[in-house]
């Protein structure tokens, strides 16, 4: 990673890649806004998002070229995210989904991030089609994510 990425960036990102969800939600805001275009997440749904991808999908990978810095002062990450579905996806407010089996491949995008006293703000994925993480409960057959 380049030297000027703030320290909760480059942690959340190592998190994410090692599975930890306590480091990554050390690195989040208590009023973290996650922004898809179906809905707002805050941070205990972050957890709970995370905590169940993990779970149905064990090998769940993260890979990316590197850290972009915007003109905003934000931070833009172009993650490919891929893995294969061999748990229960249990997720509060969604029915239990038994393993498919299914590979899922997201396909390359942008992830942006805000920080503010050392802790990530927002997150908000480029809303592409297929992005996550509306495409991994596509990719299993359940398009109707979180409700």
């Amino acid at each position: 990673e380049p030297e000027d990425v703030p320290d909760a960036l480059a942690r959340y990102m190592d998190g994410l890649r090692r599975h930890e969800v306590p480091q990554i939600m050390a690195t989040l805001s208590e009023q973290v806004r996650f922004i898809t275009p179906d809905r707002v997440l805050k941070k205990d749904e972050v957890g709970a998002l995370l905590t169940c991808l993990y779970e149905a999908f064990p090998n769940w990978s993260y890979n990316h070229k590197g850290v972009v810095q915007c003109g905003d002062g934000s931070y833009a990450v172009a993650w490919e995210q891929q893995g294969r579905h061999e748990g229960v996806l249990n997720h509060p407010g969604v029915e239990r989904v038994a393993p498919t089996f299914r590979e899922v491949l997201i396909p390359r995008h942008y992830f942006f991030y805000r920080l503010a006293n050392a802790q990530l703000i927002e997150i908000q994925p480029d809303p592409v089609p297929g992005s996550a993480p509306k495409g991994i409960f596509d990719q299993i057959g359940r398009g109707d994510w979180l409700g």
